[in-house]
């Protein structure tokens, strides 16, 4: 059976994809080229169905609430549908092996990178740690906009939460956005060295945690993202990196210890022990699964990596190559981490086993975040370089046939 018999698309662009054989007459078929997604209903006539997909990647195609995964230039087949069916389109996400370059808008020490919504429009925003009032955003991943820090300080970290743009430094200095471009300034409890801050919602209270670099006990916290309190870690350590998940800040620290840390209130520490004194240097949390996951990956060169399943216990992985692993995030069922002064990176889909990725440039990479289909990294180096993947590729070409293929 030729194409030419199948008339033209009818979702998507104009595109007519290849059926297979045994397909007895066409109920939807097209392409997304720009748009992520499509919904329509569909038809069916009593007989089961063919669903096609080719193109950059597979498709997620959802009928009548039924998931169905067709991977590139495969044909799968349904149970038989009767009547109208609601009928959904989506590329499949596909693994992270690969990133692109991207431009910043300045040559800086890039060392920090968050994803959030503000309204509908999603947003990146990078700050740097040049000691300059440099800062940047992008709306989409891919091209970013010089915007301006309210001081000239060491920028170190930023994070997103409850519809703010929260940043620490060196020193007293903090800094809010309500738009990811402008910035008012704020103080920290403290003078110290600012390296990580994480949102996170407890019992219907916004909390904005920081933790410092300076080898004390120092801690502090926020509910509003525009003033701080001072808190006290359980130990004097260089404090480096906080996540948020499941009811839980977990803290790690770059003191090459086994020192860590958890709270459930965001204001109060407990002491944890990780699997092998490493300087820890970078958190995540994401769920495999249904499984609450925190992953942890250590300045080197090591191999080490960490894992947790509840934020308190921790368990040793192996990173796939000895680097100085220094920023690890989380999307869509993929952990990335992201290391300094190689194109090496690494993903995995459970925490605890890896892959190795290649990022476009052998740059300092110090940070990846997460948000609206990509994963975004900046750079340490000093240069413009930055790095996107964007994990559901377009164009995809996919058809809904009729068929007498019954899904097993």
């Amino acid at each position: 059976m030729g194409v030419n018999v199948f008339p033209a698309a009818s979702g998507g662009a104009s595109y007519s994809s290849q059926p297979p054989a045994s397909a007895s007459s066409v109920l939807l078929d097209g392409q997304l080229v720009t748009a992520s997604s499509i919904t329509t209903t569909v038809t069916g006539t009593g007989a089961p169905w063919l669903l096609y997909a080719n193109g950059a990647s597979g498709a997620t195609i959802t009928i009548a609430g039924t998931p169905y995964t067709v991977t590139a230039g495969s044909t799968v087949g349904t149970s038989a549908y009767t009547g109208s069916q609601s009928v959904s389109v989506y590329p499949s996400a596909v693994a992270p092996a690969t990133f692109t370059a991207s431009t910043m808008p300045s040559a800086s020490a890039w060392t920090s990178v968050a994803y959030g919504l503000i309204g509908a429009t999603p947003t990146y925003v990078a700050v740097q740690i040049s000691s300059t009032t440099a800062a940047a955003y992008s709306t989409n991943g891919t091209s970013w906009t010089a915007s301006t820090m309210p001081n000239s300080s060491q920028w170190l970290s930023v994070t997103f939460g409850n519809g703010y743009f929260v940043a620490v430094s060196g020193g007293t200095s903090g800094a809010y956005s309500t738009n990811g471009s402008t910035w008012t300034a704020s103080t920290m409890p403290s003078s110290h060295y600012w390296q990580g801050v994480a949102y996170g919602l407890i019992s219907s209270t916004n909390y904005y945690v920081a933790v410092q670099g300076d080898v004390t006990t120092a801690g502090a916290y926020s509910t509003n993202g525009t003033s701080w309190t001072a808190s006290t870690m359980p130990s004097a350590s260089a404090w480096r990196g906080v996540t948020f998940g499941n009811g839980y800040f977990v803290a790690v620290q770059a003191s090459s210890t086994t020192a860590g840390a958890y709270s459930t209130n965001g204001t109060t520490w407990t002491a944890s022990t990780m699997p092998s004194s490493s300087a820890w240097d970078g958190v995540t949390y994401g769920l495999v699964g249904a499984t609450p996951t925190y992953v942890a990956v250590a300045y080197g060169p090591t191999t080490a990596g960490a894992y947790s399943t509840n934020g308190t216990s921790w368990t040793a992985s192996t990173m796939p190559s000895s680097q100085s692993w220094l920023g690890v995030g989380y999307g869509n069922g993929y952990f990335v981490a992201v290391a300094g002064t190689t194109t090496a990176g690494a993903y995995s889909t459970n925490g605890s086993t890896w892959t190795a990725l290649t990022m476009p440039s052998s740059s300092y990479w110090y940070s990846v975040t997460y948000g609206n289909g990509y994963f975004v990294a900046v750079q340490q180096s000093g240069t413009t370089a930055g790095a996107y993947f964007l994990q559901f590729p377009l164009p995809v070409a996919y058809g809904i046939y009729n068929g007498a293929t019954v899904r097993a």
